[in-house]
């Protein structure tokens, strides 16, 4: 079992890590070689996930949304990110039928969603460190979710670099470019109606 503790094991490569048994409940990032702990979502960041699992669902159909228990592999450090929520190929059912880790070797996801966690480091990393990971995938669409400005920004792949699809608050429809059905507003997401 994978365990943090205060003499960490250093893992040479991903693959070390992906092969060592994680039979623990605990989301770890590794960087530099060392498990770092997840802390949990607030309630508020899971209320919004779910929220949007259940609309994604309608669309999709249930097994190609994940919530954070689905792990991606990045380049960079850490060398592997749990989105709040992720829509994911059809192929992807069977590929993470028995670890659900997407590689960078697979086809990536079609769509990554991340809830902006309070403060400055939290924000930076999503707003920066992830876009960049996730644009490094080719993932075609990141969503920003941004409870303290209310706010929803959509980014889209043009080549190689993220350009903002749009940025929407309020009572605004958010546009998705993948998902042209889905029909909510930004209120919706954050619970104002």
């Amino acid at each position: 079992m994978l365990t943090v503790t205060n003499r960490p094991h250093r893992f040479q490569s991903f693959e070390e890590y992906l092969s060592a048994n994680n039979d623990s409940e605990t989301f770890c990032e590794l960087f530099n070689g060392e498990l770092i702990e997840m802390p949990p979502e607030s309630g508020f960041n899971v209320q919004i996930a779910t929220f949007l699992l259940l609309k994604f669902a309608e669309i999709v159909g249930y097994r190609r949304v994940r919530v954070q228990g689905l792990e991606l592999e990045v380049r960079g450090e850490p060398k592997n990110r749990y989105p709040d929520l992720t829509i994911i190929r059809e192929e992807h059912i069977q590929q993470l039928s028995t670890r659900n880790t997407i590689r960078l070797s697979m086809a990536p996801p079609l769509l990554v969603v991340e809830v902006v966690s309070p403060g400055e480091l939290q924000r930076d990393r999503d707003y920066v460190a992830k876009r960049i990971q996730y644009q490094d995938c080719g993932i075609p669409e990141y969503w920003i979710v941004d409870p303290q400005t209310q706010t929803i920004l959509v980014l889209v792949l043009e080549g190689n670099t993220y350009i903002e699809f749009g940025s929407f608050s309020g009572d605004d429809l958010v546009v998705s470019p993948g998902f042209r059905e889905l029909n909510l507003t930004v209120a919706q997401v954050f619970g104002a109606s």
